[in-house]
């Protein structure tokens, strides 16, 4: 019976692993032109860099945005996401956490429930895709203007209510390894303070935008990525889960066959002994 239910198991295994190594080459793809328009941004040609916006949130109340899905069977995954934004949250009591996905956000409220100002789930559930990684983000902004704490002025209400902080994702580094990587949220009035934008001539509004369009595409980046390492990582563990389940197979198929020889030994002696007697 356990021989039976096992093999069962491998039949199963093996058949996720097919599927999701489908879904890693897709991902793959997706993940590769996020990432283009993501480092558009954040790398030494992109406007952060080339304006020298600071790197280290400034607002009083920082925002943590976790990367992670509702899909299980995948290692450890989005218990690396989850680690990552507690020591954050840690090292700033009063942050401000977003939560994509239910598996991080199971273990994030365990320490810091009372920081989560807005959750997602059933995010990714075919592939990343632009329009739900915008959707998000306009949520996520809406809900940070609503939970900003009251202050005492304007400037520190703006300051409290900032789009300020980071997003943390698993970066996909290869189809056996990823890695929980922080990436920063700018602020308008970071941006704005940068010693390099006088260069530009842009608009308030104009700059609000570009604010708002960053951060939507910074996360759409991070769940392309996030995806994509969760493919790879549920791939190997499929890969781990079905090479266990033959080893399991081989010793049980041993046993089982020991057993039936010796009750055949057994049977072979009964019958053998008793035709001895009778002689």
């Amino acid at each position: 019976m356990r021989l039976k239910s096992i093999s069962n198991i491998a039949k199963i295994t093996k058949s996720m692993k097919m599927i999701a190594s489908t879904k890693v080459t897709k991902a793959q793809r997706s993940m590769e032109t996020a990432r283009a328009y993501g480092l558009s941004a954040t790398t030494k040609k992109g406007l952060f860099e080339h304006t020298e916006v600071p790197a280290e949130s400034s607002s009083p109340s920082p925002i943590i945005v976790a990367v992670s899905s509702d899909r299980g069977l995948c290692g450890g995954i989005h218990s690396s996401i989850a680690k990552a934004v507690k020591r954050d949250a840690a090292q700033s009591p009063s942050s401000a956490i977003a939560v994509i996905g239910q598996k991080a956000r199971t273990q994030i409220q365990r320490d810091f429930r009372q920081n989560i100002f807005v959750h997602f789930d059933q995010v990714t559930k075919v592939h990343p895709v632009w329009l739900e990684a915008a959707l998000i983000a306009d949520e996520v902004i809406n809900a940070r203007a609503a939970a900003a704490p009251a202050a005492s002025s304007s400037e520190d209400a703006a300051k409290a209510g900032a789009l300020d902080g980071k997003i943390y994702y698993n970066r996909f580094k290869s189809v056996i390894a990823y890695e929980a990587t922080a990436l920063p949220i700018h602020s308008v009035e970071a941006l704005s303070a940068s010693p390099k934008l006088a260069a530009y001539e842009v608009d308030d509004a104009v700059l609000k935008s570009f604010e708002e369009f960053a951060f939507a595409n910074s996360l759409f980046w991070a769940i392309a990525e996030g995806y994509a390492s969760e493919m790879a990582a549920k791939r190997t563990a499929m890969e781990n889960a079905t090479k266990n389940a033959g080893e399991m197979i081989t010793k049980l198929t041993l046993t089982y066959n020991r057993s039936r020889q010796a009750a055949i030994t057994n049977e072979l002696i009964d019958i053998i002994t008793g035709a001895s007697s009778l002689n």
